[in-house]
C-alpha cells in the first residue's frame, strides 16, 4: 500500500482518467479522486497549472510528487506499488512490447477516436455534421482493423495476459464500439476481446458506464 494518499485530478468521464481508475483498481489501490476539467474547471487554476503546466487530466499527487500523462501514471503505479504485477511485466522484452501499444494508443487511435466521440456524443444532435463523422469513422476503422486482425490470434493485446496494453486499448475501444450513429465494419475479434474486458471489475465500474 502506499506511504501517503494517492490522489487522482480529473473527471470521471475523460477516457483517460478512466485508464487510470482502471488500473488501480487492477492493483486494489486505495486513491481518492478530485473532479477537474469541462464543466468542473480547475485545470487553469494557479494551483493546478503549478502540478500540471498542460492544463490537462490527470494529474496524480502522491506526498509531494505530482506526476501527469495517463499512460506514465500507470507505469508508475504498477512501478512503485505493483512490483511483479503480471500487467507490467519485469522482463525487458515483455515490458517494451506492453510499451509500444501504450504508445500506439497515442500515435494511432486517440487521433483517429477523438473527431468521431466528440462528433457525436459531445456534439449537440442539431450541430453534428454526420457526414463528417462517419468519414473520421471510416478512417477510425483502419486502424482498428489493425487490433482486429491480432486479437485473431491472441485472448489479449500481448498474448496470453491481461496487461496495461488491454487498459490503454480497451478504453479507447469502448468508446468505438459503444458510440451510436456511424456506420462501421464487423470487428470481431476486437468485439470477443471487448466482451471479455467487460468482465473485469475496473472497466464495469470505470470505463462501461454510459459516454458522455
Amino acid at each position: 500500500m502506499p506511504d501517503t494518499q494517492l490522489t487522482i485530478w480529473g473527471r470521471a468521464n475523460s477516457v483517460n482518467v478512466q485508464k487510470v481508475l482502471w488500473c488501480l483498481t487492477e492493483l486494489a489501490l486505495p486513491y481518492q479522486r478530485i473532479d477537474a476539467g469541462m464543466q468542473y474547471g480547475k485545470t487553469r487554476e494557479a494551483d493546478y497549472l503549478a502540478m500540471n503546466p498542460n492544463a490537462r487530466i490527470p494529474t496524480l499527487v502522491e506526498g509531494d510528487y505530482v506526476l501527469w500523462e495517463s499512460n506514465s501514471i500507470m507505469r508508475y503505479l504498477c512501478m512503485a506499488h505493483g512490483r511483479g504485477t503480471p500487467i507490467y511485466p519485469e522482463a525487458p522484452k515483455r515490458r517494451a512490447s506492453v510499451d509500444r501499444w501504450l504508445d500506439w494508443t497515442l500515435a494511432m487511435v486517440q487521433p483517429v477516436d477523438r473527431p468521431v466521440f466528440w462528433g457525436i456524443v459531445r456534439t449537440p444532435p442539431a450541430e453534428r455534421d454526420m457526414i463528417k463523422v462517419q468519414q473520421d469513422a471510416d478512417a477510425a476503422a483502419e486502424v482498428w482493423a489493425i487490433a482486429d486482425r491480432l486479437l485473431a490470434t491472441r485472448p489479449f493485446m500481448e498474448g496470453d495476459a491481461f496487461t496495461l496494453a488491454d487498459i490503454a486499448i480497451g478504453a479507447y475501444a469502448r468508446r468505438w464500439l459503444g458510440v451510436e450513429g456511424i456506420t462501421r465494419p464487423a470487428q470481431p475479434h476486437l468485439t470477443r476481446w471487448l466482451a471479455e474486458l467487460g468482465r473485469r471489475p475496473g472497466f464495469a465500474q470505470h470505463v462501461a458506464p454510459p459516454m458522455s
